[in-house]
């Protein structure tokens, strides 16, 4: 996903001379480099100067530019965390702040560079859009309205472990602040986003081999969530699963649990979650979410132990 976001704003920004690109210390590659040699007046390099990046960004949105700034998740909402909030969000300017490499994505860098937080903070802001799009194409969409369509700010959470391509045969199209079916079934639904997608259309493949009908949905809008849409998945299946590369609260987990008690739908809904813990390992993308018990494996035995 991260190579093509560069590509997309390299695109866009062809079309649109009020695209800019602010990025902290971060080398430029790809599509990005291309940005910056033909539109260098366009592309700042803040350094290691995140909270700068984000007032420059406030400023040229006041100025009719529609700034995106780009770097590692951590660094892009945690460290200018008030900034993003007085500048961008009270204001409510159209700036795009990317998390690139959000969850635990940076696996073997550590806690300073796992972002298991971000989406319960951007969306306690007032003002902030939050989205998480789950293979190139819903990035590529997504990027698209930012950079045309967008009244505010966004924090837009991105992969980069080579996402596969999810939603070709998608059945509903991608829309800003609406559940998108990857597929459809009436037994089961799992309900995710982001870089675990993948791995919820593999238990979907498991379970669909005992004879279960599995939908699978792209949940890409944290906020504006689609409560409607998780209503009507609430009432038209007998168990619901929800997964996010994120800690246990202020997350997907939480907002569905919260619309179907608000909407009195008693469904049968389990959550798996990284933990609400740091966990000091060594090791891959995989090996660290499996530590936090979000495993293809460890997801399917739990769910067969809930009978």
């Amino acid at each position: 996903m991260r190579n093509k976001f560069a590509e997309v704003i390299y695109k866009i920004g062809k079309k649109n001379k009020s695209i800019c690109a602010l990025v902290a210390d971060i080398s430029p590659a790809g599509s990005m480099i291309n940005f910056r040699k033909e539109f260098p007046e366009r592309f700042i390099n803040c350094g290691v100067a995140e909270q700068a990046m984000i007032g420059i960004a406030g400023g040229l949105a006041l100025k009719g530019m529609r700034p995106f700034c780009y770097t590692i998740s951590t660094f892009s909402l945690f460290r200018p965390f008030e900034m993003i909030r007085v500048d961008l969000c009270y204001q409510n300017l159209p700036v795009t702040v990317i998390g690139m490499g959000a969850g635990v994505v940076y696996s073997t860098l550590g806690g300073t560079h796992h972002t298991m937080e971000d989406i319960s903070v951007a969306s306690s802001i007032p003002n902030m859009t939050v989205l998480a799009p789950c293979d190139p194409e819903e990035m590529k969409l997504a990027t698209t309205w930012c950079a045309t369509k967008s009244k505010g700010p966004v924090y837009m959470r991105l992969g980069k472990a080579g996402e596969p391509d999810l939603t070709r045969n998608a059945i509903d199209k991608f829309k800003i602040g609406k559940i998108r079916y990857l597929q459809k079934g009436k037994d089961m639904a799992i309900i995710t986003y982001g870089t675990l997608t993948k791995m919820a259309l593999q238990v979907a493949k498991h379970f669909e081999k005992k004879g279960k009908k599995v939908s699978v949905i792209s949940n890409h809008t944290i906020k504006p969530i689609d409560k409607e849409g998780i209503k009507k998945m609430l009432s038209s299946h007998r168990k619901i699963i929800v997964m996010e590369e994120h800690v246990p609260h202020g997350g997907l987990i939480s907002r569905v649990k919260e619309i179907a008690l608000d909407a009195k739908i008693s469904s049968n809904i389990y959550s798996f979650s990284l933990k609400d813990k740091f966990i000091h390992f060594y090791g891959n993308h995989s090996e660290l979410l499996a530590k936090h018990g979000l495993s293809i494996k460890n997801i399917i035995n739990s769910l067969k132990k809930k009978k």
